[in-house]
Order: C-alpha cells, then structure tokens, then sequence
C-alpha cells in the first residue's frame, strides 16, 4: 500500500479513536460530576439556556475529554505513522483543534475554560501522545 494512503488511513482511525475517548468521557463524566439541577447534558439548548448554573467542576470532565482524547490521536498517529511522523500527528492535532474550536463557538462557556481548553487540550496533549510513543 502506498505510504500517503496508508498515513492518511492512520490519521482517519487515530482521530476517530480519539473521539471515541471524547465522546465516552463525556458520556461517563455526567454521571460522575452531575450537571446543574434541571440541565439536560444531552440537550444543547438545555445547556444554552443554563450555562450560568454552571461551575468550574462541571467544566473538569469536558476538558478531560479533549485533552485524553486528542493524547490518543497523537499516540496511534505516533506509533503507526510511517515517515515523517510529526507532520501527520500535527494534522491530528490541527483536526481536534478545529472540533475544539467549533464547538466553542456552539456551545457556551467562560472565557477561562476555552482559553485553557483551546491552548492545552489539543495540539500540546497530541504532542504529548506522540512523544509518549518515544
């Protein structure tokens, strides 16, 4: 099979892994650290509506989730890449990064947690994956 193809095959599964994580974080993490009284964590509208019940713990679990997520892109892209490793975990990290980035402008929270989140949870914990492989 021929490299790119297969690179880009890693790349598909690694950000789909890694969504897996996401997603079974964020499904686990709501009964674990209930939402707000009255809030329904499966309704975006519900969460619009009551963002401001909302405090920093409840923010603990979507952070988790987009950090470990993208921690297992970059390490499936780092383990299985062939070639120049760094380019294609950057693209899995560059993908999280536009999800996380699509989703705060969707779905409403303080400042301090997109900050954080946007600057810690994609690119630098995808990194981490990859160098964990090493």
């Amino acid at each position: 099979m021929n490299k790119t193809v297969k690179n880009i095959l890693i790349v598909i599964a690694a950000v789909i892994a890694g969504s897996v994580v996401n997603m079974g974080i964020i499904m686990l993490g709501s009964s674990i650290i209930l939402p707000p009284a009255g809030v329904d964590p499966n309704d975006l509208e519900s969460i619009k509506a009551n963002i401001d019940l909302y405090e920093w713990k409840h923010f603990i679990v979507p952070f988790l989730a987009h950090a470990l997520g993208s921690l297992v892109g970059g390490f499936i892209a780092g383990k299985f890449i062939e070639g120049k490793k760094g380019f294609w975990v950057g693209l899995v990290a560059g993908l999280f990064l536009g999800g996380g980035v699509t989703a705060a402008t969707m779905i409403p929270a303080p400042t301090w947690f997109l900050v954080l989140d946007i600057v810690v949870a994609y690119i630098p914990m995808a990194w981490l994956g990859y160098k964990l492989v090493k």
